[in-house]
Parts: structure tokens; C-alpha cells; sequence
């Protein structure tokens, strides 16, 4: 017979949701459903909160439903587990848990048991990708004398609070991999802001018994829920950009800028498809603001955002340090703003003339922010091979953003410098404009004659008969599946205008990318553009 012990750790002073763990899933709160869900095998159960007043009415609630409850500290959650498991003896396997987290059940408590025993490991987690099941579906297993020696051995704050990292080091992280065919890890269950609740709650509505029903079961229940994948693996590669969602953008944007709701929408269900980056910039209008305004309300944090410093188009060219300091510092700061961040993931420069002009000024500038705090990674965005090779010199350049399409050849001998440079440093590649501003779509030769291209037909017959030739289910296939197969590409940027858009993008990121003699092919034999139709600075205003 399994003998383990299951700590719950629940509070309700959580910063994204407050009070969730007493909000009610079909009449039970959601600490209470969840501790009794880990029990209905026959686990003891405990949740571990904190000795603060505003857990006391947590505690008064377990003690009413006859689920024991220990109370320790706030902050140090490696102590209150611990504390909480004082009568138990060293040998005894424990299971982490937390009280947001309603769908595991005994039954999967004891699959995992048994696998961990088995294997004669010290640590096994059980969560997302690794583990095929849904973000939420989780769990973490354990030996109590493993985390009485992090507690012994430990004090990092990061430790203390996530309560195992310090054992995951130690012994190593082993997933239990079972269900990994599933593959449900993009899925999500947990509740975490108001729109998880939502979706939790609309699960269990209609059943019976909320304590019993599998967890398998309600993980069925999950498809047709808002928020969650409409395809089978997450769009990784997909970054969405925002340009659309802050101005007017794009020659062959017949929507035009699509309202703050609708935008909210668009962000949040690219979010849920596996969307990890949302590209944005000063110069895109509202956007910044936008995009802040959307991940409101419980979802920040879900998804890397990417800014660009303003063009610095008012800063005098000979404009001293300060001077430059100080636009520099109003572009960042009310970036920070309009996007509701105390510190940026990623700022780039909007034109890579700035690492140079005010002899480095701006850029030094964007060094000392990152130092203060301000900014997590610089980048810089460029238009050239040359500019490229120059953004590649600076160390401190983690993310670079490049134009690039199935019809632009210009980048093709900078590929080997790229290699090397991700070799020796954390490096990432994002393109845009893989339309060309939508141009490649169209079968208007006068939206091809903006980007100085005659002779449309030439182009669209040769995009036509490649999607053909290839069995691409459309242009835009096509054009994902060309720049998915390029492997020094680590994110595709594309802007929407709408859900539908969204929707549609993530199932081309869903498809297969071209095989090797396909883009060979393509390289060999795609049309020549110029400079001039390449690079919108140089379109037809």
C-alpha cells in the first residue's frame, strides 16, 4: 500500500488572483476541492499556509471541511512545508502540490508514486511538455529528509520560496513521462487569473461529483474551452507583432486598426496557441499601450515582450551625452509604462545608425539602464547584411530582428557568421516581414507596384506554381514553411489584424516546414527583387 503524504501549499494573498484558493468550484473552494481530490485514494493531505491574518480564513475554512492545516511562514514556503511534515520520519515520500491546482487526483498521485519508487530516484515532477499533460496537471514527489536537507542547506530566496529547486539540483529533475505521447502539455489548467477560473470552472460545471470525476476525464473537458490550443503542438516559432494593433499598417491591410477588445483577444489567444514573444515598439503607435492594456488582469508574464527604443527621431544630431541620455531614458521609461513593466524582457535599437551616432552615446545609455535593472536583453533591429554584420560584433546584442521573405536573397552568406556567433554567445534571430507588408499575398499588381515591382505577374505565377509543386495548402504555407525550415531562425514575426488571423497563423505554424531540396529548390530558382522593392524605406509613397 502507498504510505506517501501530499502537502498542499495555498494563500490568499496571491498578487495575480487574491483570495483564489477560496473562490468556489461547483459550491467547494478551490483549496479545499483540490486537497480533497489529492485524498479520495486514501493520501493524507495537508495544506501548509501562512501564520499571516490574511490566511486566517483559509485556515477557518479546511478546519470546516476536516482538512488538516499548518501555518507558518509567508515568504520561506520551504519552512511551512517542512513544518507542516514535522511527525513524519526521514523515508517518508512527500508530493508538493498548491492550491490552484484542482485536476490531480489520487489516482494519478499514485501512478506517479509508483514510477518514482521504481526508478529509485530522489525527485520527480509531473507538468506540461515534459510530462504531456496539461500546465496545471501537477505534481512534485519527493523524500521528506530531501527537503529537510534544502531546508539545512539553503536560503536563497528563489529556493525557499519554489520550495525545490535546491532538491531538483541536487538529485536531478526526472519527469514522469508516462502520458508524454498525449502530448497536452500546451494545454492549461491551472488557475491563475480570472480567465484560468473561468476556464476551471466552466470544466466542472455539470458534474456530479467534483471530488471523484479523473483527472483524465476532465482533462477531455478542456478542449472547446476559451483560451485554450486550437492545434496540436504550440506555435513556438510565432511571434506575434503588433504594428497593426497601434496605427494603420501594412499596403494590403484592409481591416485596418482593430479596437482595444479585439486586440485583447488577438493577444490572448496567441498567448494560449504557444506564442512566447509579442513584438511591439515606441513607433508603433498605441500599441505599447495595447499590448500592457491586453496582458492585464493575471496574464502577464506568460509571454517575452519585445520593444524597440524610439527612432531618437528629435534628438538633434549634435545633441551632447546628457542630451542623448535623456531621450534615451524617456523611450525606455514610458516603455515601462505603457507596457506595466518594472523591467523590459527585450529593448532593441530601432535603427542600428544608433549603436554609433552621438558618438555611442544612446547606446552606452542602454547599457547603464540594463546595469540599473531597467532592461533584461538589448537587441537591435536591421535592414542590411551590413548592418547585420555590425550588430553581430557587439557582445552585449542577444536578439536580432532582420527582414527576410521567400523572395529576399540578401541574407544567405551571412548565415555562417550567424552560426558562429550562437555558438559562443545566447543569441536569437527573429524575422519580419514575412509577406513583405503583405505584398507576397496580393494579387493586385498595383499593390505590387508600391514596392517598385512592374512586372507582378512574374512573382505571383512563380509563388503559385511553388505552393503547387510543394503541395502547400496556400501562399502564406508556403511562405511560413520556407522561413520554419531555416534553422538559424529562431522566431518568425507576423502581425494581425484580427482573431481570425491569428487563428489562421497558428495553424500554418502548425504544418510541416519545406524538407532541404525544397528550399534549395526555392533559393535556386525564386525571381529577383531589388533593393528598392525589398526594403519599404525605399517604396512609392
Amino acid at each position: 500500500m502507498l504510505k506517501s503524504v501530499a502537502v498542499l501549499q495555498a494563500r490568499t494573498s496571491s498578487s495575480r488572483l487574491p483570495g483564489k484558493v477560496l473562490l468556489p468550484i461547483n459550491g467547494v473552494p478551490v483549496a479545499i476541492l483540490a486537497a480533497k481530490r489529492a485524498a479520495n485514494t486514501g493520501r493524507d493531505v495537508i495544506i501548509a499556509t501562512s501564520d499571516e491574518w490574511s490566511d486566517d480564513e483559509l485556515a477557518k475554512v479546511a478546519q470546516a471541511h476536516g482538512v488538516r492545516c499548518f501555518r507558518g511562514s509567508l515568504n520561506n514556503t520551504l519552512s511551512r512545508v517542512v513544518g507542516a511534515l514535522a511527525e513524519y520520519d526521514d523515508g517518508t515520500v512527500v508530493f508538493r502540490l498548491t492550491g490552484d491546482n484542482v485536476f490531480p487526483d489520487g489516482v494519478l498521485l499514485d501512478e506517479i508514486e509508483r514510477d518514482f519508487l521504481s526508478k529509485g530516484i530522489d525527485y520527480m515532477f509531473c507538468n506540461g511538455a515534459s510530462s504531456g499533460l496539461p500546465y496545471g496537471m501537477s505534481a512534485e514527489v519527493t523524500y521528506l529528509r530531501c527537503l529537510r536537507e534544502a531546508l539545512a542547506n539553503t536560503d536563497d530566496p528563489f529556493d525557499t520560496e519554489h520550495v525545490t529547486p535546491y532538491i531538483a539540483r541536487t538529485y536531478g529533475r526526472v519527469a514522469f513521462d508516462k502520458y508524454v505521447a498525449m502530448a497536452k502539455g500546451h494545454y492549461r489548467c491551472t488557475i491563475d487569473c480570472l480567465d484560468d477560473y473561468l476556464v476551471v470552472q466552466g470544466v466542472f460545471a455539470g458534474v456530479e461529483d467534483a471530488f471523484s470525476i479523473s483527472a483524465f476525464d476532465l482533462m477531455l473537458r478542456l478542449d472547446g474551452q476559451p483560451y485554450q490550443p486550437i492545434v496540436k503542438k504550440p506555435a513556438a516559432k510565432l511571434v506575434l507583432g503588433t504594428a497593426q494593433l497601434g496605427l494603420n499598417y501594412g499596403v494590403a491591410n484592409t481591416i485596418g486598426r482593430p479596437s482595444q477588445e479585439v486586440s485583447r483577444e488577438i493577444v490572448k489567444t496567441a498567448i494560449s496557441n504557444g506564442v512566447s514573444f509579442i513584438d511591439t515598439a515606441r513607433a508603433y503607435g498605441e500599441a505599447e499601450k495595447v499590448v500592457g492594456q491586453s496582458l492585464q488582469a493575471g496574464w502577464q508574464g506568460r509571454a517575452g515582450i519585445i520593444t524597440k527604443l524610439s527612432p531618437l527621431s528629435d534628438c538633434p544630431a549634435n545633441a551632447s551625452a546628457n542630451v542623448v541620455n535623456a531621450f534615451v531614458d524617456a523611450s525606455v521609461h514610458m516603455s515601462r509604462a505603457s507596457l506595466c513593466l518594472q523591467k523590459l524582457d527585450v529593448l532593441m535599437l530601432h535603427r542600428a545608425s544608433h549603436f554609433d551616432e552621438w558618438g555611442g552615446a544612446a547606446w552606452r545609455r542602454l547599457l547603464e539602464l540594463k546595469e540599473l535593472g531597467f532592461i533584461a536583453e538589448l537587441g537591435v533591429s536591421v535592414q542590411s547584411p551590413a548592418e547585420l554584420i555590425m550588430a553581430l560584433e557587439h557582445e552585449d546584442v542577444s536578439y536580432i530582428q532582420l527582414p527576410l521573405n521567400i523572395l529576399d536573397w540578401r541574407w544567405k552568406d551571412s548565415v555562417p557568421r550567424i552560426l558562429k556567433a550562437k555558438l559562443s554567445r545566447q543569441l536569437s534571430i527573429h524575422v519580419r516581414s514575412a509577406y513583405l507588408q503583405g505584398v507576397i499575398l496580393s494579387q493586385e499588381a498595383e499593390v505590387w507596384r508600391v514596392a517598385n515591382i512592374e512586372n507582378a505577374s512574374a512573382y505571383i505565377e512563380w509563388l503559385a506554381d511553388t505552393a503547387r509543386k510543394f503541395d502547400r495548402r496556400s501562399i502564406q504555407d508556403l511562405c511560413i514553411g520556407y522561413l520554419a525550415s531555416l534553422d538559424w531562425i529562431d522566431g518568425i514575426v507576423v502581425g494581425v489584424e484580427s482573431v481570425d488571423q491569428v487563428r489562421s497563423n497558428v495553424e500554418l505554424f502548425s504544418f510541416d516546414s519545406l524538407t532541404v531540396d525544397q528550399v534549395r529548390i526555392v533559393d535556386e530558382t525564386r525571381p529577383l527583387l531589388s533593393e528598392r522593392s525589398l526594403n519599404p524605406a525605399l517604396w512609392r509613397k
